[in-house]
Formats: structure tokens, C-alpha cells, sequence
């Protein structure tokens, strides 16, 4: 084997095979099989909608009117668009013009039913995005951040050239703006904890302060605050805000002018958000619809706020990828589960949206996992194949860090238990949806202590007879690909194969060249910059440990990308490439990840490849159809 880079060739490897009369093996459907996300509605017009589909094979824009049942692509190009919103009236889509994946660019605006794109202000020049918000009255609040200046909110009024009414070194988001346009809410970091935010609602006409919540206490407390939404009605100052004060995220109702509180204390372990329901469909001081998540799974339920009253909003076990309460009082949602692929529905009935063509096939329910490990009981989800163990395993790891595996559909994990595979998730410390504490632990020991709820896991499984202990594969990306390359370094007699994603490889390098909100998310980890805390970076870091590293792995990475930049696993690949290391690198023109389905079925094709090639005993290749 080629001991540094491998050339892509348009041969089919081993599990590629097609079924019978050509037919296309079930893992590959399910990448080409049409999906849509929850469609959007403008607040003015709600039977104007806009959705992302990768319809065409690329993840696009999608404008839809649900009187006519018209749907007309807004987006086409090259490397794809999933990040868009409609105006209040429902005029105009706004979509975020990037280069190449690269996540640097400006927003554009787009006539409803089609027309020119043209820049929302010729005036703002290309950046980060910091959060968007649309009033009524055609009042905008951009966000940017570039790692000039920081963090910076505008105001764009029509006729009017932008206004800045927000800067600051450190992290800010455009939370939201009033209904009226006359107050805004801001996500900001000033205390420089990046991980938890405080909330500052402004003036929007001058900047002013009309009022501020810290649950920091100016960062010397670990409680974050997140902006949920103003309320739908004219007039009206609350302010639905997402707090941790009892160890979990939860939601509370503010009211910045008047100085009071809500609290919305329902009593369910796990996290809880939140969401208006419209005015028009709302009761006197206004309806919630609440998003319950725990254990990897999620529910609805409804909560009055004048009553406290609290009813279910029925919905199928498994995992939901976004919710809308609509004017007639229906909540429509996006559903799916590990063994059923994704559907968007109503409470009132049947499917809302259906994309064009075959739906995707099934797959393997998921079993719970709870391990004792060194931080407390971890939680994993495990998909098996057909068959007696013990299985050649894939432990598929998360990115985030701050994220979860859920109950959901997925077509990575499912293509792995269709050659052969179990496939285990963990959510290590670090994961959402298990209490503030879990969350917040990994800070100072970052990446170690992850890897350590991964090995009970990895512990367990084996001696529980599910996994062969000669075949346990590492992979992940982003975040999962970085403690897949620290975990071949610190852990190398655990795994027989690693397989990287867009990963950080060498964190110092990564932090001097990746985007400026995430160098901020560095220092709050890590306590500091690579100069101030160079042993933590050094021992957080891949490349620390890349000589220790014996398994073969493999790499893949965006050369645009602003998170995992490509210099920093060059570095990493340079020395595996000294040592001969056993590797193989795939690079690819875009940035972190992929919204091409072809470019997505490639670098699953190759990871496959890669390990059926390099695994003792590996699954034999099988027509799958």
C-alpha cells in the first residue's frame, strides 16, 4: 500500500457492487434519496415557505407556495446552500453567498418568485456570518465577524446606509429583533467565556442599552443564556431566552422593559426549548410550544402561559429535527428515527412536504448503552448487523463538541452496518442533552477526557461480546475527526483503524489559522491562547502523539475549510509520511463537509474501501440491494 497518498480512481471497490438488473446497493440510496428539512413560513404571508432539499444532488434553496403547491429552486451552486430565511412579508428569501464552502461571504436577497440576486448593502463588506433577524417593518440586524474587528452588528433600514450599533472584540450574535423593529437582542461573550453567553437587549434606533442578563456574573460563573425569540406580537417586549440556572437548558420569559420574569419550571430531566406560538393562535399572554430532549430522543408539548398549563403534542418515538406552530394551531415537524428516514409532518394530519422521488430505505433500529465510566454514566447508541458477534465495530464519533447522537436517521452509520458492521456512538462529556456538568467538563482537559468515556465504552462492548477487540475502527469528523487522530495517539493498542474527517490534527496551527469565533471557543477550553497555556494545547494535540500512532488512517479534508483549516493536517500528514505510517489522504474543493451527495457518497465510498482493505478478517464485499 502507498504509504503516504493515494490517488481516487472511478473504480468500484469492495461493497460498491450494484444488485440485481443494475440496481444501486441500499447504502447509496439512502445519500441520493430526496430529503427536505422543515420548511420556513414568512410571518406575513404563511403560505409562502422556503426549504433546503439536495433534490437536484446538491443541498439547495427552496421556495415554496403552499397555495399552488409551486416550488422553484432560489439557489444553484457548485458546492451548494442550506443557509437562507424569508422576509416577515414574504417579498424576498436572504441566503448567504460563501466561496467555495469557504463560509466568508455577504448576504443576498432574491424576489420571492424569482429573479435577480443581488447583495442585501453594497456597504458591508464579505465576513463571517453573526446571526440575521428581520422585523416587520423591513428593519435588518446583519451579524459579522471577521478577525479584523471582531464582532460587529448592523442595522439596515430601507433608504438608509448601515448603521453599526455593535462592536466587540469578542463573540456576538444578532439574536433577535422585535416584531416591531424598535429593540434588538444580542448573544455576546464579552466576559470571555465563548461557551456561555449573556443577553443584552438595545435600542435599535440608537444602540442603547435598555437592559442586560449575565448569569455569568461577568464570567465567574459557567450559566449560559441563549436568545429563543421576541414575541410574534406588535408591541409586544418579551423575550423567550434559554437559561442553565438549574443545571439544564431550560426557558424563561423576559421582559427587558419591565423587568420581570417567567420562569417556565416545568419539571423534565433533559433539556427543554422553546418557541411561540403565533399570536393568532396563541392564548391571552401567548402559547409555547416546548422541545423536550433526553436519553437521545425528543417530544412536544404545549404550555399556556397565563394557565402553566402543560399538554403532549403527540409524536412518534425517535428524534425531532425542528418544530413550527402555525396560525391555525397546528405544529408541524421534522421526524425520523435510526431506522426510518425523516418525514415532515403536522398535528393535523399526514405528511406537509414530500420530496420528489424514492424514499430512502430503512435501517437498524438503535439499542441504548449506559456505561460506568471514569466522569459518570455514559450514554451510547448502538446499531448491529445481522447476525451473531462479536462484530468488527465502528465507534462513528460525534463532532461538536457541544452536540449528541440521537435516535435519528443517518445514512454514515447505516452504510457501516450494511457491510458488516456494529456501529457505536457515543455521547462522551462534552455531549448536550445530558445536563449542564456533562457539558461543561471536558474545559482544561480537552479531548482527553472525551477519549476516556469512549474507551469504557469501547471496554464494555468488547467484553459484552459485541465487538471484536482486533477490529475496533475510530472514525468521526470535524470534532469526532479530531479525537479520532488523538485517540490513535494516546490510545494505540485499543484500535486497529482510524478514519479522520475534516479534523483538527495540530492545534496550534489550527488556532492561529481558523476563524475567530472558534479561536475564542479555544481560549475558553483551554484557558488561554498556545502562548499562555502551551502544555495544554500540546497535550490536546494530535500531533503531539503522532509517532505513537500504529494503526493505518485515513484522512479526508476541505481545502476552503475555516474551522479544520488544511494547513494544520498537512503538518499532521507530513509526519506521518516521515515515519511511513501507513495513510492515505483524500482532499476535496470545498469546506467543512460536503453538500455535494455525489462528493458525500465518494468519501463514505472511500472510507469503506479503506477499511475493508485494511481490516483483518474484514467483512467479505456483498451486493447490497
Amino acid at each position: 500500500m502507498d504509504q503516504s497518498e493515494r490517488p481516487v480512481s472511478g473504480a468500484q471497490p469492495p461493497g460498491h457492487a450494484v444488485g440485481e438488473g443494475g440496481e444501486l446497493p441500499d447504502w447509496e440510496k439512502r445519500f441520493r434519496a430526496p430529503r427536505v428539512s422543515l420548511p420556513e413560513w414568512a410571518e406575513g404571508a404563511p403560505e409562502r415557505g422556503l426549504f433546503v432539499s439536495n433534490a437536484t444532488g446538491t443541498f439547495e434553496l427552496y421556495a415554496w407556495d403552499r397555495a399552488t403547491g409551486d416550488r422553484r429552486q432560489v439557489t444553484d451552486r457548485p458546492n451548494g446552500t442550506t443557509s437562507g430565511t424569508l422576509t416577515p412579508d414574504g417579498a424576498e428569501v436572504w441566503w448567504f453567498s460563501d466561496t467555495d464552502g469557504d463560509e466568508f461571504g455577504v448576504w443576498m436577497r432574491q424576489p420571492f418568485g424569482g429573479g435577480e440576486d443581488v447583495p442585501v448593502s453594497g456597504e458591508l463588506a464579505a465576513s463571517y456570518p453573526a446571526g440575521l433577524a428581520l422585523a416587520a417593518d423591513g428593519t435588518a440586524v446583519v451579524g459579522r465577524s471577521t478577525d479584523e474587528d471582531g464582532s460587529t452588528l448592523h442595522v439596515l433600514r430601507p433608504g438608509e446606509d448601515p448603521r453599526e450599533v455593535y462592536r466587540h472584540r469578542e463573540t456576538a450574535d444578532v439574536g433577535d429583533v422585535s416584531k416591531d423593529g424598535a429593540l434588538l437582542a444580542i448573544e455576546h461573550t464579552e466576559h470571555g467565556d465563548a461557551m456561555h453567553s449573556a443577553v443584552r437587549v438595545v435600542r435599535v434606533a440608537d444602540g442603547s442599552t435598555v437592559a442586560e442578563l449575565d448569569d455569568t456574573e461577568g464570567g465567574t460563573l459557567e450559566l449560559g443564556l441563549t436568545v429563543l425569540g421576541f414575541a410574534p406580537a406588535e408591541g409586544d417586549a418579551r423575550l423567550l431566552v434559554g437559561h442553565q440556572r438549574r443545571g439544564r437548558w431550560e426557558p424563561m420569559i423576559w421582559d427587558p422593559l419591565a423587568g420581570e420574569v417567567h420562569e417556565v419550571a416545568v419539571e423534565f430531566p433533559g433539556d427543554l426549548f422553546a418557541d411561540w406560538f403565533p399570536a393568532e393562535a396563541a392564548g391571552g399572554e401567548g402559547t409555547l410550544l416546548l422541545v423536550h430532549s433526553f436519553q437521545a430522543r425528543d417530544e412536544l408539548w404545549r404550555y399556556e402561559i397565563a394557565t402553566r398549563e402543560l399538554s403532549r403534542i403527540e409524536t412518534p418515538a425517535g428524534s425531532i429535527g425542528g418544530a413550527t406552530a402555525r396560525p391555525d394551531g397546528s405544529v408541524e415537524f421534522l421526524w425520523s428515527s435510526a431506522a426510518e428516514p425523516p418525514q415532515v409532518r403536522s398535528t393535523s394530519g399526514g405528511t406537509v412536504l414530500d420530496p420528489p422521488g424514492p424514499r430512502a430505505p430503512s435501517s437498524v433500529a438503535v439499542e441504548d448503552a449506559w456505561v460506568e465510566g471514569p466522569g459518570g454514566t455514559v450514554h451510547a447508541l448502538v446499531q448491529k448487523p445481522a447476525g451473531e458477534g462479536p462484530f468488527p465495530t465502528v465507534f462513528e464519533v460525534h463532532g461538536g463538541p457541544t452536540h449528541h447522537d440521537s435516535d435519528s436517521f443517518a445514512a454514515q452509520p447505516a452504510a457501516w452496518v450494511d457491510h458488516g458492521f456494529a456501529v457505536v456512538r457515543v455521547n462522551y462529556r462534552g455531549s448536550t442533552g445530558y445536563g449542564r456538568a456533562w457539558t461543561d467538563a471536558l474545559k482544561h482537559r480537552v479531548g482527553l477526557i472525551e477519549l476516556e468515556d469512549i474507551d469504557a465504552v469501547r471496554r464494555w462492548v468488547v467484553e459484552a461480546g459485541l465487538a471484536d477487540p482486533e477490529r475496533l475502527v475510530l472514525a468521526g469528523g470535524s470534532w469526532g475527526g479530531y479525537l479520532t487522530l488523538l485517540g490513535l495517539g494516546t490510545q494505540p493498542d485499543a484500535w486497529a483503524l482510524g478514519l479522520a474527517a475534516v479534523p483538527v490534527a495540530d492545534y496550534v496551527t489550527a488556532y492561529h489559522d481558523e476563524m475567530e469565533a472558534l479561536k475564542s471557543m479555544d481560549r475558553t477550553l483551554l484557558g488561554g491562547t498556545p502562548e499562555e497555556v502551551p502544555e495544554r494545547f500540546r497535550a490536546s494535540s494530535p500531533l503531539t502523539y503522532v509517532d505513537e500512532v500504529r494503526a493505518p488512517v485515513y484522512i479526508s479534508a476541505g481545502v476552503n475549510d475555516p474551522r479544520c483549516p488544511i494547513r494544520q493536517v498537512e503538518r499532521y500528514v507530513e509526519r506521518l509520511a516521515e515515519r511511513e505510517a501507513p495513510h492515505e489522504v483524500y482532499r476535496y474543493d470545498a469546506g467543512h463537509g460536503s453538500l455535494v451527495v455525489e462528493e458525500r457518497i465518494k468519501q463514505v465510498r472511500l472510507e469503506i474501501e479503506f477499511a475493508l482493505r485494511n481490516l483483518r478478517d474484514a467483512p467479505a464485499p456483498r451486493v447490497l440491494g
